[in-house]
């Protein structure tokens, strides 16, 4: 057969698929090897073809389905919002890209194992994002987690378009004038500000934060602590550093962030002041943002460092909008406010003595930083004044210098009548109250923050007290949540730090109920002088300190003016009397009563308080405090939330049993036989909705009366070592949602008629050592989603019944407990079992204890 018969044959049979032309090619300049070479080539032509077209079509189908989920997601939750928003941006600017200018096709030529990946991307993100709506808002763990997905989707669509939107910048920014260019490229002469000429108490922090600046995975670096704590000095340390500029190079950019400045003007400082770029100026924050990604993508591979100093709470959206994906780009932000979500953060704490007594002396005697004629002591004393605090011990050393032994004697002497450090020192008071003016735009958030001052110097504050007041005191919400977001504004702006008591305290049901609350003496000392400025009578918050029988002028039998007072706080010492002068308070809603002594009347204008709602009554000494007079709260009808800590309980406790209360707390009393003869009957505590528990070390049996109450939604008796069983008379409570047993380390079983609690949502059993079996029963909690028994190491089977537990939704528990669930997980299809990591020395602690 000729070669042209060949050819003819072998058209006939491919001319479906191939164009014409490509035939005659063939037919006309190949010999038959070359021929059938060109076939198979076109053959795979052919293929990838359609390869390409079936990953352009599942493309654009994985696509069209995120969109379509993070749309339904933005209308169904309102959860993770700020974050589906940017992802809806980001499939926008995509969506742009891919149909523009034939860049679909471009995209599409990668390998094809990139683009499998882009599209593995999308399908995995819609799954990410159908989850937004199911997570719980009580676990604050998952939410972190699954917002923590987010961000990676995120980060990911925009890495795999990185090209096409460096395409895209340039074309849209091709006509902007950058300024002149030089031999080296642009001009970015560093102009950071110089440093002071003494430094204290930083190498440590430098070396720390040198450290993270430098990692590979560390975007954006905030360095975070309140006024006058050394950040900025921090900051400009690091940029005049040998290794960083070695490495940065002239790329360190550095802006003073104000309160008000906007995106536009921190772009036009660095174009004009580092880029020596003039009359540059920009219509709107997003042109501005563009031109400043597009001129640092043209730096090619060199490194950026751009510090942003001081920056406020309002201002952490130009954080996110600076966040270029760029390789080698680094943000350093210092601020006094912490930034959750936005990379990383390091709280650089006070000074240590020696540094502080370095510092003090350099400002107070500059020549050698030697005190002269001044003794020991009174340096010792004034530097023990300044807190720690870099700015305060600068400020009063300047104000002292020069001054004789007299004027520190007189300085000290007013500190310790009770004088604020503010009155003598108002650059202290101007740099400490901007952070707390920045709350102007929450009102609530600025009156807790002056709250804080009715509790002792150096003690920890319970959170659940602080919300406890706060509900009543603002009418804010019962159940927690959103009295939890004040306590963490406040831990965001460095007003307070907040403290979890427990290692699995993020993620709790009851928000921020597991927490302590501790804040800097200075921090105190700012709140009680605001709260002062008002004369006595009309001041909002009154906070009362008595030593000893010493009761303050203004406070006499004669006087018999009215407080205007609504939140009232009285501190008294270990040598207070029962002897008490009437006091006026009839607007008083909120009453503290920090007392050391080991006994403790209390004051008989506590009956006339009839607006009372909160009341809190804390022993901060060594013993227990025992309560004389408690029978003077059964007046109180309006009194709604009762906090007693670390007292001795009497038989005079009935007297509470008489109230309205809607939540009842006892912390660390001592129980002793108080309960024995105590009544409670169905009339008695009628309103009450929440019984608290915890750390009773005495605490032998639950009194079955208190079963009786049967409006009680929750219920907590923890760390109370000695109780070793429950009244079975539990079940009556027919209302109870959460009831926590944790730390109940002797406890050995559940009541069998736990089984009638069909309300129960949430029941904690973690760290009770001693239950070996949990009852058939427990599987008649139709409603239970939340199970913790972490650390029930007695425990070694599971009652078949708790297959019936078909709304259970998380166990939170040990390696070891979590095999027991695992026999049971193809019965309960929504179960999902989380593994804690095990703290064998706690757990060693209780038992001992």
């Amino acid at each position: 057969m000729s070669s042209i018969c060949i050819i003819s044959e072998f058209s006939s049979s491919i001319s479906v698929g191939f164009p014409k032309r490509v035939l005659r090619t063939l037919n006309k300049r190949f010999s038959l090897l070359h021929l059938v070479t060109s076939l198979q080539s076109l053959e795979v032509w052919k293929l990838e073809m359609v390869t390409k077209n079936t990953y352009e079509v599942h493309l654009q189908a994985a696509l069209v389905e995120l969109q379509k989920a993070v749309a339904s997601q933005l209308k169904k939750t309102a959860k993770f919002r700020t974050l589906l928003k940017r992802i809806d941006k980001t499939l926008r600017t995509i969506e742009s890209l891919l149909y523009a200018n034939g860049r679909l096709a471009r995209v599409l030529d990668r390998p094809e194992k990139e683009t499998k990946m882009f599209i593995f991307y999308l399908e995995n993100g819609k799954e990410t994002v159908l989850k937004c709506s199911k997570i719980k808002c009580w676990n604050v763990y998952k939410k972190f987690v699954h917002a923590n997905k987010l961000i990676r989707l995120d980060h990911e669509l925009l890495r795999f378009f990185q090209a096409e939107l460096q395409d895209n910048l340039s074309v849209k920014f091709r006509g902007l004038d950058l300024g002149t260019k030089q031999a080296g490229g642009f001009s970015r002469s560093c102009k950071v500000p110089g440093l002071p000429d003494v430094i204290v108490g930083l190498d440590s922090h430098f070396k720390e934060v040198k450290r993270m600046l430098l990692k590979d995975d560390i975007q954006v670096l905030t360095v975070s602590a309140p006024g006058g704590c050394g950040k900025t000095t921090l900051a400009k340390m690091l940029c005049h550093d040998n290794d960083i500029k070695g490495i940065f190079g002239d790329n360190i950019f550095y802006v003073t962030v104000s309160r008000t400045t906007s995106l536009k003007t921190i772009v036009q400082k660095l174009f004009t002041h580092h880029l020596n770029v003039n009359n540059c100026e920009f219509r709107t924050d997003e042109e501005a943002k563009n031109a400043l990604e597009k001129m640092m993508r043209q730096m090619g591979s060199q490194k950026i460092l751009l510090v942003l100093d001081d920056v406020w709470a309002k201002s952490e959206s130009l954080i996110q909008e600076l966040k270029f994906p760029i390789p080698g780009y680094t943000i350093l932000v210092t601020s006094r406010f912490q930034f959750s979500g936005i990379g990383f953060t390091y709280e650089l704490s006070l000074l240590n003595d020696e540094d502080a007594r370095t510092l003090l002396c350099h400002s107070a005697f500059p020549c050698d930083g030697n005190q002269i004629d001044v003794p020991d002591d009174l340096v010792s004393k004034m530097v023990k004044c300044c807190k720690g605090f870099p700015l305060a011990l600068t400020v009063i050393g300047a104000s002292l210098r020069g001054q004789g032994v007299l004027k520190w004697r007189t300085t000290l002497q007013k500190w310790s009548q009770g004088q604020s450090i503010f009155y003598s020192n108002s650059q202290i008071l101007l740099s400490l109250r901007t952070s707390v003016d920045a709350l102007e735009d929450s009102p609530i958030s600025h009156d807790c923050f002056l709250d804080l001052g009715a509790f002792p110097e150096d003690e920890k504050i319970s959170a659940s007290a602080l919300m406890d007041m706060w509900v009543e005191l603002y009418n804010l919400d019962k159940e927690g949540m959103y009295t939890s977001e004040y306590l963490l504004e406040l831990s965001s702006r460095n007003l307070l730090n907040l403290i979890p008591s427990r290692k699995d305290a993020s993620e709790l049901e009851g928000y921020c109920n597991e927490h302590y609350v501790t804040q800097h003496d200075l921090l105190r000392e700012l709140a009680i002088h605001l709260s002062s400025q008002d004369p006595i009578v009309q001041r909002e918050r009154l906070f009362i300190e008595i030593h000893g029988n010493d009761l303050p002028e203004w406070w006499s039998e004669e006087t018999q003016q009215p407080i205007d007072a609504r939140f009232l706080s009285i501190s008294t010492d270990e040598t207070i009397s029962s002897v008490w002068y009437d006091l006026k308070a009839p607007k008083v809603q909120a009453l503290v009563l920090n007392i050391r002594s080991k006994e403790y009347t209390l004051p008989h204008f506590i009956k006339k308080l009839n607006e009372l709602k909160f009341l809190c009554i804390t022993s901060y000494g060594i013993y227990p405090t025992e309560l004389q007079e408690l029978p003077l709260i059964s007046s109180l009808s309006n009194l709604r939330r009762m906090r007693l800590e670390h007292v001795a309980l009497s038989p005079s406790v009935q007297s509470i049993f008489e109230l309205n209360l809607e939540k009842l707390s006892l912390i660390m009393c001592e129980i002793g036989n108080a309960l024995d003869s105590c009544t409670v009957d169905p009339t008695m505590l009628p309103n009450l909705i929440e019984l608290e528990i915890e750390s009773c070390y005495d605490l032998k049996e639950v009194p079955a009366g208190l079963c009786s109450l049967d409006r009680l939604e929750k219920l907590s008796i923890t760390n109370c070592h000695e109780l070793d069983a429950l009244p079975e008379e539990l079940g009556g409570l027919s209302n109870l949602e959460t009831l926590r047993l944790h730390s109940c380390t002797r406890l050995s079983k559940l009541p069998k008629s736990i089984g009638k609690l069909h309300s129960l949502v949430f029941l904690d059993i973690s760290d009770c050592l001693s239950i070996n079996s949990l009852p058939d029963q427990i599987g008649e909690l139709s409603g239970l989603r939340v199970l913790k028994m972490s650390g029930c190491h007695g425990l070694e089977e599971l009652p078949d019944s708790v297959t019936n537990l078909t709304m259970l939704e998380d166990v939170i528990c040990d390696e070891e407990t979590s095999y027991l669930w695992s026999y049971y997980e193809g019965d309960l299809c929504d179960l999902k079992i989380n593994v804690v990591e095990e703290d064998r020395l706690a757990n060693f602690m209780k038992i001992v204890g």
